[in-house]
């Protein structure tokens, strides 16, 4: 195999560096520039900005110091794609409403050190994780109720949080704040990524605006809402200033690793750090969930694709996974936590790999384009003018869909009504207790007596394949009575 050469003989891996467990591959040498994944970046790079907002409201953070910690996280996208992983890297977007919050629930530099708490811990479960293989191991172990509470407590602390339907006199700055532009937004983006009636037009039309809305995500959503909210006054127009076309943030992460990392405000205290390994724990089950369907959809595409061998190492992303927190601990943490994939943009570009080499060389090419392109664009002024008036609701309806998606998906992972209670009611602990590690420990519990107490695993499954579990239900009509 040639080391330098983007092209490679048929059904070989794309050509690379070896390092172990990693594969070295370097811009133009081992992949060719894509210029459709370019050209999505170029609108899409909107959906990684929006990660500014939640630095500005949390922290305080000035918006400049906040975009020079966006393109550090970034920037980190491309380890993952640089060393053989093969999925596009994103936020631990469901568990975003849980991050904040438990943050919320610190003030000044206890706040710092919760974060800081938290990325530091995910490292640790995705570097000690991903070295030993007892991922897929303590994933496996963990109930379907729990997993599924916490991605249904991730709903509802979305729909009732800052960024959701919280009231102004509460501090809400969702609906309530822009709620023409917000309800728009939401609906459009629900009905292009989620309805029945779009999904049918996934499937029977050729027509080239269904197949690029079906590309483009929520981005039409976003626009088509921002254009109305601009219009009605709720949303402010872009201020364009071209005094400067390049950013440089430098100077701001100088002051980032003195003030708002690991070492410049030193280590946390130990009773915030002990808090958010409850947290660190429920992040790491819904990342390893991403893997896991990073892994279905690279398996269903290896289907098309004859001619090339992609060789995807739950293990390896790990490890990729806890390097990057952990250098974002160390000089630029951000609160959305830097996770396996981005299920959304992973799915497009697959999509565009199955119809052929002639239209897609390799799948490195494809991402690694897409991740420096959207790196690229945060360093450009006027684009990150042009975006800045609605990066806020980029946010809300990023929460929106997370609650959407996060409420069908942990439903759907139950099997029995038993399931579905214990996890309906560990969501509702979790989302409504000011500290969302109480909740997680009472599902624990909840979980322990309702599905484990008097029983054995045949137990269970007797109960199960016998339609018990799923029968006991209770005649409100009789209680009446």
């Amino acid at each position: 195999m040639r080391l330098t050469d983007t092209k490679r003989k048929f059904g070989e891996e794309q050509p690379y560096i070896p390092l172990g467990l990693f594969k070295l591959r370097l811009p133009f040498l081992h992949w060719k520039w894509e210029y459709p994944e370019m050209i999505q970046a170029l609108v899409v790079f909107v959906t990684g900005t929006a990660a500014i907002t939640y630095l500005q409201d949390l922290f305080g953070l000035s918006f400049e110091v906040a975009l020079s910690i966006v393109i550090v996280h970034e920037a980190l996208y491309l380890l993952n794609n640089f060393l053989g992983d093969p999925l596009i890297g994103g936020w631990i977007t469901p568990a975003i409403p849980l991050i904040v919050i438990f943050l919320l629930t610190y003030d000044g530099t206890d706040r710092i050190w919760a974060l800081l708490s938290l990325e530091l811990m995910i490292a640790f479960l995705f570097i000690t994780l991903g070295m030993t293989g007892l991922a897929e191991k303590l994933v496996n172990r963990c109930p379907r109720s729990l997993k599924a509470g916490i991605l249904v407590g991730s709903s509802f602390a979305a729909c009732e949080g800052k960024y959701g339907f919280l009231s102004l006199e509460e501090g809400g700055a969702g609906f309530w704040a822009n709620p023409i532009s917000f309800s728009i937004g939401v609906l459009l983006a629900l009905y292009f990524l989620f309805s029945y009636g779009f999904g049918k037009l996934r499937f029977t039309s050729n027509h080239k605006l269904v197949s690029m809305l079906t590309k483009a995500g929520f981005v039409p959503a976003l626009l088509i809402a921002s254009i109305i909210g601009m219009a009605v006054g709720e949303i402010a127009l872009p201020t364009m200033d071209f005094s400067h076309i390049i950013f440089n943030p430098f100077p701001k992460l100088h002051w980032v690793a003195q003030n708002f990392s690991l070492l410049g405000v030193g280590l946390p205290p130990l009773h915030i750090f002990v808090s958010s390994i409850p947290i660190a724990i429920a992040c790491y089950l819904i990342a390893f969930g991403d893997i896991v369907n990073g892994t279905v959809i690279i398996k269903e595409a290896k289907a098309y694709r004859a001619d090339e061998t992609i060789d995807m190492n739950p293990n390896r992303t790990n490890i990729c996974c806890g390097v990057r927190n952990f250098i974002e601990c160390l000089f630029s943490p951000t609160c959305t936590l830097s996770g396996p994939i981005w299920t959304a943009m992973t799915i497009t570009v697959y999509e565009r790999y199955k119809s052929g080499e002639k239209n897609m060389q390799s799948i490195f090419g494809a991402i690694c384009t897409f991740n420096v392109t959207k790196l690229l664009c945060h360093l450009i002024i006027p684009f990150i003018a042009l975006v800045r008036p609605v990066l806020p609701l980029a946010m809300e309806l990023t929460w929106m869909i997370q609650a959407f998606g996060c409420f069908y998906i942990g439903m759907n992972m139950c099997r029995t009504n038993v399931e579905r209670g214990v996890a309906g009611l560990t969501g509702g602990a979790i989302a409504v207790c000011t500290d969302p590690s109480v909740g997680l420990l009472i599902g624990i519990i909840l979980c322990f007596i309702m599905e484990f107490v008097g029983t054995t695993p045949a137990d269970r499954a007797s109960l199960i394949a016998s339609g018990l579990a799923t029968s006991v239900q209770t005649n409100f009509s009789e209680l009446e009575e």
